[in-house]
């Protein structure tokens, strides 16, 4: 990670009252399709990590049983608490957590996982971290979409600062995910460094790990 976890928590509660209005065409067509890919049955358990105002948490809140958005802004967490109260939202639960640290309660059961546009943050060992992280909650499918190459990197690219990002391959991703058992399903490509991954768990969970799929 090129800055502090506290360093980009300052920087995005800085930016945090105009973060929605600033992204480009293409951070909104990548949310569009986590929120596809992720589809939620009625009694599903969301984790969003880096959820920052709650683009896919407060999306994806209508279909779902619950969806814990955890970031580490307060000033974005304010700004998504903000937008679930306006819209009558009572089952989305912003509160601090990192990819690494997702602060979720012991056998709390997360049946999906997704993030869009902040795990390029982390470095690449610290992604493949953060994934091991999200297959340990035992959710059956990991949505995430982020800044990532399919070729070479571009440092005058729009969708990241090399300063502070530090984006990964598509491959490096994937890679990552069937590390840890899953089964990548789709990649969707919305630009040269912007990409959509879909994993799936390979077999059943079993009975009473976290995440476990409810009988009846």
């Amino acid at each position: 990670m090129k800055k502090s976890v506290e360093e980009h928590a300052a920087r995005f509660s800085e930016k945090a009252a105009g973060y929605d209005d600033s992204k480009s065409d293409e951070y909104h067509a990548c949310a569009s399709l986590v929120v596809e890919y992720a589809d939620p049955n009625p009694d599903d358990v969301v984790l969003d990590l880096g959820a920052g105002t709650g683009a896919i948490s407060l999306a994806l809140a209508p279909d779902a049983e619950r969806v814990l958005a955890r970031d580490i802004s307060e000033g974005m967490m304010d700004e998504g608490r903000r937008k679930a109260e306006e819209r009558g939202l009572a089952n989305v639960e912003f509160a601090y957590g990192e990819f690494r640290e997702p602060e979720v309660d012991p056998g709390q059961r997360i049946d999906i996982v997704t993030s869009n546009f902040a795990l390029h943050h982390l470095g690449d060992d610290e992604k493949r971290e953060a994934i091991r992280e999200m297959a340990a909650t035992g959710a059956r499918r990991i949505v995430l979409g982020d800044v990532a190459f399919f070729e070479g990197p571009d440092p005058e690219a729009p969708f990241y600062g090399p300063e502070v990002d530090d984006p990964a391959t598509v491959g490096t991703l994937v890679e990552a995910f069937t590390a840890e058992g899953f089964a990548v399903t789709a990649v969707e490509r919305v630009h040269d460094q912007v990409a959509v991954i879909v994993a799936e768990r390979l077999g059943d969970r079993s009975d009473g790990e976290p995440g476990a799929e409810r009988s009846g």
